[in-house]
């Protein structure tokens, strides 16, 4: 089987990282058509597939990038899935800045039981953990409707709407919506919708700290060959090249997982989500590891805010409490698998 990205994927893949080294705004990503990237033909984009996520997220996690690129996938894929095609032509054109919240306090990963309630189209409830809440325009919301998950629009900065923002571990922020009457727009869909858009959102996840794997054992390597002890490069030294070697090769093991999952994503949600919690599982292990790694072997300097790879490390260390940690992704690899 031959896993070479198709050359328009490759050339997605070069213009990218080369608009992200001078350094990319939110039009600019929208001009080059990162976000159509991210739907299909018949959603309004270009791409949409497995492969064509994974090749946009780990040239954004490469460049350390905080933009809400992931969230306007998950967000403006559930408005896709609802038949919301003026919105989504927005988010592609870079108009219209979306996220989702369906999580709640208390359910730690799951997606329910949930509390949020709709009545004559206003919201009642709270969600957590909703990322780049602050700067978006609209709100995608899993809420009960006669007794049902339906997806609702609100706007963030809409009478009955709080939100309590603080910085995310990872970059940009993150928010506890609190809803109290507050106005909101029917659209439809439901549990299966949020269900498979949250599983090309981990896949976009699990691209992206590869990525970032891949900086922090680039920025390790250079260090090694540059930092010297008893007047040669410490990469000289056997047991720290051992090491290196080690993380070289559980990247390239986690990159294998998210090349299957890249494959498995459309497949029936049984096997997708088995799939999805085998990537998340090792990816969410073999990025710690990479961290402790990269910083231990720069030495005191890693441990410094001002050094670079301070937010790198930190990145790969959020990775996993996103969308399920390892253990939550075993128990349900576990499960699946009976």
């Amino acid at each position: 089987m031959d896993f070479n990205h198709t050359e328009e994927r490759r050339m997605l893949a070069d213009s990218l990282r080369r608009t992200l080294e001078r350094g990319a705004d939110w039009a600019a990503l929208a001009e080059l058509g990162v976000l159509g990237a991210l739907f299909t033909e018949d959603e309004g984009g270009f791409g949409g597939a497995g492969f064509d996520l994974a090749v946009v997220f780990e040239e954004l996690g490469r460049a350390g990038c905080e933009l809400p690129v992931l969230e306007a996938g998950l967000a403006g894929g559930l408005l896709a899935d609802c038949g919301k095609s003026d919105l989504v032509e927005q988010v592609i054109a870079g108009e219209l800045r979306v996220t989702a919240a369906y999580l709640e306090p208390g359910l730690r990963y799951d997606l329910g039981p949930i509390t949020t309630t709709a009545n004559n189209n206003t919201l009642t409830g709270r969600k957590t953990v909703v990322t780049a809440a602050e700067d978006s325009d609209l709100l995608v919301v899993s809420a009960l409707l006669d007794g049902e998950v339906t997806l609702f629009s609100v706007d963030p900065k809409a009478k009955g709407v709080t939100l309590h923002t603080t910085p995310s571990l990872a970059g940009g922020s993150t928010s506890e919506v609190t809803l109290d009457a507050a106005p909101a727009t029917p659209l439809g869909g439901g549990q299966a919708q949020l269900e498979a858009r949250i599983a090309m959102a981990t896949l976009a996840l699990c691209a992206d700290t590869i990525g970032t794997m891949d900086t922090a054992k680039d920025m390790t390597l250079d260090y090694l060959r540059t930092r010297t002890q008893f007047g040669v490069p410490i990469g000289k030294f056997q047991a720290l090249q051992h090491r290196m070697a080690d993380v070289a090769i559980e990247i390239e093991m986690a990159r294998s997982a998210v090349i299957n999952l890249a494959g498995a994503i459309n497949a029936e949600p049984k096997e997708r989500d088995r799939q999805t919690s085998a990537a998340k599982n090792l990816i969410g292990r073999t990025a710690l590891l990479v961290a402790e790694e990269a910083i231990q072997m720069h030495g005191g300097i890693a441990m410094t805010e001002e050094y670079a790879l301070a937010p790198i490390a930190r990145r790969l260390i959020a990775a996993d409490h996103r969308f399920g940690d390892e253990d939550w992704h075993l128990e349900r690899f576990i499960r699946l698998s009976a």
